[in-house]
């Protein structure tokens, strides 16, 4: 099932700009390791799902997998061959809006090899360029 918000405050959003490098999560806060988006893009709610769906199919139920990411941008979309004007279309789609040095999805649990082979199998999903980060170790 796609992800999307239970309530919203308005139904349509315009669609802004996005600008600029991610400064709140950016770090592999939940797991072991992760992957980071180098580029802007917005990702839908179908392409987070089977980003999902490939990590836990590769992880065999072993460790954890989680999403940083949660679609809460409504796309509106006219239907095809329809004229102009008539007002704003409905909501076609539920995107995530990521920058660069968003962390996408993390997975604790597993070793360094397992995890590097789930995350590179979701970043073939993923419509941006990625790269596995690390937990970083605190200073002793």
């Amino acid at each position: 099932m796609a992800l999307m918000p239970k309530r919203v405050k308005h139904r349509k959003q315009q669609r802004g700009r996005n600008r600029g490098n991610a400064t709140r999560g950016n770090t592999v806060a939940f797991g072991d390791y992760g992957i980071q988006s180098l580029q802007h893009a917005w990702i839908n709610a179908r392409q987070i799902e089977a980003g999902r769906v490939a990590a836990t199919h590769f992880l065999h139920r072993e460790g954890r997998v989680h999403i940083r990411i949660f679609p809460d941008k409504p796309v509106s979309g006219k239907p095809l061959e329809v004229r102009m004007g008539k007002g704003k279309g409905e909501v076609a789609a539920w995107v995530a809006v990521v920058k660069p040095g968003t962390v996408l999805y993390e997975i604790g649990g597993v070793d360094e090899e397992t995890a590097r082979q789930a995350l590179n199998r979701v970043a073939h999903k993923m419509p941006v360029r990625c790269r596995l980060i690390t937990r970083r170790m605190g200073v002793s």
